[in-house]
Parts: C-alpha cells; structure tokens; sequence
C-alpha cells in the first residue's frame, strides 16, 4: 500500500497515517508504508506547516521529523542512533547517505533501573521430559557428538539411518542428530579457543533435550573423546556410549556398530513419556536475524513481553549476541542486580572492541547490508531495537560464551551476531527452547533445541509463510498490541516445548546450523 501523492497543504497526511513516532522528542519517525515522493505530511512540530517529501522513503525506513542540521545528533527510541553526515530537511528520507555513526560516551549506571517482575498469579505449565538430575527437557534426541572433523562424515551416516519413516518405530523419540564441526584436532586443548569447543561440545552432550548420547572420534585428535567425557555434567538417565572409528576398524565398521548402538538407545528411550511441568523450567534463548527496521518495533518488544511473563512465571531467558548490544549496553547495566553483573557485561564489550580492533574492524561493521536495505542504519540503531528482546526485568548474570546458564531470571550470554554461531551457544548453555525474530526473512533451524521462527512484519511473513511460526506485523498494522503478541508468544513456547514441531522442524533443520564459535591459531 502506498500514500497517494500530493503537494497541497489542504490534503496533507497526519504523521500517524503512514510512519510511528517511537518517542516524543524523537527525530525521525519510522515509515509504515511506503511513501512516494510528493506526499504532502503534517508534522507535530509543525503542525501549521506541511512539507513535502522529496523523494520516495521505503516502509520500515526513516523519515525527519524536523530540520537536522549537518552534524546532529538523531534520535530514536529517545536515544542517539548517529549523527547526520549532511544537512537534512523535514520530510527527508534518513538513512546511510545522511546518517552515520556517533561515538557516544554513556555514563554507565549500575541498577538504577532494576525492575522485579512480580510473580505470576497463575502457574502456566507444559509437557515436558523430566531428567533425573531435576532439569526438564523439551525434546528427546540421541545426539552423535563428533570430537574431531574428522569423524563428521562417519557420524552423519550414522544418524542418516535414522531419519525419515523409519523413526515411525520410536514415536516418543524426537530423532537423532549428528553434531559435527569443523575443528577438534591442530587447535590446542588449553588455548582460548579450544576451551571455547570443548565447552560447546560438552553443554550439548549434557543438554537437557539429548536423552542418548554416542560421543565419536577418529582415535589420535588433540580434543580426545574420553577429555569430552570427563566428568561430564549430564543427567544421570542419559544413555551414553562412546567410540573411536581407528579402534572400531574404519568408517564402515564403525557405521554398523554405531548405527547398532543408537539402535538400542532408541528401544529403550521409546519407554520414556512426558510429563506435566511448570514453566519455570524453561530456559528461552532469545535471538534474531535478518532484522529489518521493524524488529525494535513489533517481533523484539512482543518477545520481550513473552520474557516478562516469563520470568514471571520463574523461568529463564538469555538474550545474546554482544555486538548487536553495543551502544544499547548502557539500557542493561542499569537493570543489573548488581555492580559486578553489570561489569561483567562491559568487559564483555571491552573484549569486542579489542578482538574487532585486532581484526583489522569495527563493531559498526554490522549492520549488514540486508539490514540496511530494511531499513536499518548504523549499529546503534540495530541494538536499541534488538535489546527490546530482553523485556524490562533485571538482569540476573552474564556469561561467556556456551557457559552453563545456571541463574533464574533474565539473564545474557557473550556470543557473536552470526545467527547459527549465537544460537549454538545458547543451546551449549542450556536453552531447551529458541526464539527467533526475523524481519528479511531467516530460515535458521536448530537441533535439539527447537526454534520458534516470529516475523516483524506482515508482507514477509504472508511471503514466506512456511517458514515462520508467527507473525508480529499485526502490531504495525493495529490489529494487534505488542502485549497480545507478548502472550502468543508465550502461549506458542509452551505449545512447542510440549511437543508441537516448529516450520523448521517440519523441515528437518538443525543438523548444519549447529556451528560452535571458532577463536584462536590453528597448527
């Protein structure tokens, strides 16, 4: 739908008719359509005097609400999202050929805006399995855990025995997947980065959703099968078998005798059944991708509502990626329990900076370009929107990458923007339920934690309707508030978490997606 242009005051179009004003001192408002050039808008600031758009402004894109001279801070979301590199009119479309980056200097404060959302009054449940070790899962899979890149091959063929209708003889099983990367061996065990995959491997070998575990190696890697095994934090009920290709005599030996030993693991997880359970034990990871300059507006806040409730209820939500929190860090530390959890989360920045400096970049280096053309500009912008994800309830703790998440509440994890890299982190940690909001359109999958797919905006979703769970661009279009998307939301975790496959999962997705973050010198 777009406006019908026109240059005469008479016929001049409320601001409201056709973008939002996130704020009241804001200088720019976000397009709701498009807007062509020659639409005549009434501004509130100058209400007495129409201006004309001079030329055509996306929807989901900015428009000045006021003259903004070269060299203006811009606001939105009342906060600062860079600083114009060029005069600009009122009426004028704003983005990167007026815009740019503003280095603000936050004066940082720590739980000056802590908000204890109060407990629910009634308790929402879902069917979950219950572990022995007291944690609930959302899922039942046997997950083949590879040590090295060079058992991937050999644990896919594996887990490819089991895939399609031949599943249909263990009903109460979600499947098997093979969790294979690209490292393991010429990446020292002690270094930064070979602490960083052992973690991740382990967090998934002791997640709550893996109910069998086969860990494979090939038999003379540096990250050795029995160093993944050791002392491993898994529930006690979790089947667990291990091998190495080298001792078993090669790959088509180790296929029959793997596939041999799922086999038996599957006969004996059939028995097991889901139970009611309350919401309190989930763990949400919250994340996005393909953002679009409606995710801060509609897909963001309603899943912050849905972590709200949420925590409301007792539960756990992990917002990540540090890099799309940049600029936007000063909203959290002022909602952290403590000085030293707000800390926690600078250094975290502190170590960004220094790693993109070290890289030859710079944070500002997202937004990506598929950003951009939704509308978004410069990073600052894309954090203020994406940390909506996070609700407004206090933030409990900080972690660093796959790091256990252990603490109740609202809480975050140090992972990179990459969207397959982030989610494996949150999934390492513990996250038994995945939330993804998307405004271009995102097709992410994830194994064995399931992933809700929430679109921003209705155009997407209607296009791309097989891969989205739900649309949020009803918020746009009034149909619905962010508080009613908020509650679908939730009420749409639960229905998963209890069974309920996700478009990914109908897809068979997951299996790639599983990508652990890879730092350090490879030898």
């Amino acid at each position: 739908m777009t406006t019908t242009p026109t240059g005469s005051p008479a016929t001049a179009l409320p601001l409201d008719r056709v973008a939002l004003l996130l704020a009241a001192d804001d200088d720019v408002a976000v397009t709701t359509q498009d807007v062509p050039a020659g639409t005549a808008l009434a501004l509130p600031a100058a209400p007495g005097a129409p201006v004309t758009v001079p030329a055509d402004v996306p929807r989901g894109h900015k428009v000045a609400v006021r003259d903004l001279p070269a060299g203006t801070r811009v606001h939105k979301y009342g906060q600062v999202i860079g600083r114009t590199t060029a005069a600009v009119r009122a009426g004028e479309h704003v983005h990167a050929h007026n815009l740019g980056m503003d280095d603000v200097a936050h004066a940082y404060e720590f739980g000056t805006a802590r908000v204890q959302v109060p407990p629910a009054t009634t308790t929402r449940t879902f069917e979950g399995f219950r572990r022995a070790d007291g944690r609930v899962g959302t899922r039942s899979y046997v997950g083949i855990v590879t040590s090295v890149n060079c058992s991937a091959s050999t644990a896919r063929m594996i887990a490819d025995q089991f895939r399609g209708p031949v599943m249909d003889a263990w009903p109460h099983v979600d499947g098997v997947v093979a969790l294979t990367h690209d490292s393991g061996c010429g990446l020292v065990p002690t270094s930064e980065g070979g602490q960083v995959l052992r973690r991740t491997l382990r967090g998934y070998a002791a997640h709550p959703n893996v109910t069998g575990l086969l860990v494979l190696g090939l038999g003379c890697e540096m990250l050795a099968v029995q160093g993944l095994l050791a002392d491993l934090p898994a529930s006690p009920d979790t089947l667990v078998e291990h091998m190495t290709i080298q001792d078993e005599g090669g790959v088509r030996a180790t296929v029959r005798a793997g596939g041999a030993v799922v086999r038996g693991m599957l006969d004996e997880l059939e028995q097991r059944r889901r139970e009611t359970v309350p919401a309190s034990e989930l763990v949400l990871g919250l994340n996005c991708g393909g953002s679009d300059g409606y995710s801060g507006i509609t897909a963001n806040p309603a899943l912050g509502r849905a972590s709200d409730l949420l925590v409301a209820q007792g539960g756990t939500t992990v917002l990540a990626e540090t890099p799309e929190v940049f600029g936007a860090e000063h909203l959290l530390t002022r909602r952290a329990v403590s000085e030293a959890v707000g800390r926690r989360l600078l250094d975290r920045i502190d170590w960004w900076q220094d790693y993109m400096t070290r890289g030859g970049g710079t944070l500002d280096n997202n937004p990506s370009p598929g950003n951009k053309a939704g509308g978004l500009t410069t990073i600052l912008e894309k954090s203020l929107g994406a940390v909506a994800k996070g609700g407004t309830a206090e933030l409990s703790a900080v972690y660093e990458y796959a790091e256990p998440i252990t603490d109740r509440g609202f809480t975050f994890m140090d992972t990179p923007g990459y969207d397959p890299v982030s989610v494996t982190g949150l999934v390492a940690g513990g996250a038994t339920v995945v939330c993804f909001t998307t405004g271009r359109g995102s097709v992410l999958g994830t194994k064995p934690a399931p992933c809700v797919k929430i679109a921003t905006n209705t155009e997407m979703y209607e296009r791309m309707r097989e891969d989205m769970d739900l649309d949020a661009g009803r918020i746009v279009t009034g149909t619905a508030t962010i508080d009613d998307v908020g509650e679908e939301i939730l009420d749409l975790v639960l229905a998963v978490a209890s069974g309920r496959p996700t478009v990914s999962e109908e897809l068979d997705l997951g299996r790639d997606e599983f990508v652990p973050w890879q730092l350090g010198a490879v030898t």
